[in-house]
């Protein structure tokens, strides 16, 4: 199994540390933090948690949080945020998991497409089988192939800049290196102004179907509750919600 989420965005010091700043407030979030309520989670596996804004967030109300994530970087910024020592932080792939019995299991944002071969996909969903006690719940979202996201992927229409503390103004945008459906390739730049230092990484997503979903998570044991559509980019992604069987 390779490893996704060492891309450099993730993996590169210099880079972890602007990824909050692009990333916005994480409104996402809300919809995920909404299911650990309805469901009375009280412990809980994030998957690729990257620079822990949800696992935090969590922990701060009481749930107890294990946060895996392949990328030293994003840990080291997870790591200084309020209530990260709350949260136990895994270093590596699911192969680096403790034994667990979790509530619940997420992957928000990209991480599920981060998973390109089907055996990397079906490794996954195994061990989030495994983590989750009789009656947990995994959930997670990905992108909608049919509407073609990376069409809006290019510099005229990403390019944006902000202020990171301790770096100063960055200019990023993203664009598309490689469409082979179902995978995706693109090339995220970053220019620091203040040494006109220029950074890249570059990333490669695969876009499932809903029917491709739904069916590896019935393989892998579990039972296909609910599919929602995403609050945050209603019509573009979907939420799967997967019930543990046995």
């Amino acid at each position: 199994m390779t490893v996704p989420g060492t891309d450099a965005i993730f993996s590169d010091p210099r880079l972890a540390v602007l990824y909050d700043t692009f990333d916005g407030e994480r409104s996402d979030l809300d919809a995920y933090a909404a299911l650990v309520d309805e469901w009375g989670a009280r412990s809980l596996l994030d998957v690729g948690c990257g620079t822990g804004s949800f696992a935090c967030q969590l922990a701060g109300r009481g749930v107890q949080v294990v946060g895996l994530d392949p990328a030293a970087a994003s840990l080291d910024v997870a790591r200084r945020k309020p209530h990260a020592e709350q949260v136990t932080w895994v270093h590596g792939d699911v192969r680096s998991l403790p034994p667990l019995q979790v509530d619940a299991v997420t992957m928000t944002a990209n991480v599920a497409q981060v998973f390109l071969a089907d055996e990397e996909w079906a490794g996954v969903l195994a061990a989030a089988h495994a983590a989750l006690r009789p009656g947990g719940h995994l959930v997670f979202e990905t992108r909608r192939p049919e509407r073609r996201a990376w069409r809006g992927w290019t510099p005229e229409l990403s390019t944006s800049r902000a202020v990171v503390p301790g770096v100063g103004a960055v200019r990023t945008w993203v664009e598309v290196t490689a469409v082979q459906e179902p995978l995706v390739s693109f090339r995220w730049t970053f220019v620091l102004e203040r040494d006109g230092q220029v950074l890249t990484s570059d990333s490669t997503l695969r876009f499932r179907s809903r029917e491709e979903v739904a069916g590896s998570l019935i393989e892998a044991g579990f039972v296909v509750e609910d599919v929602r559509d995403a609050p945050d980019r209603p019509g573009d992604e979907l939420v799967f919600v997967a019930g543990r069987c046995g």
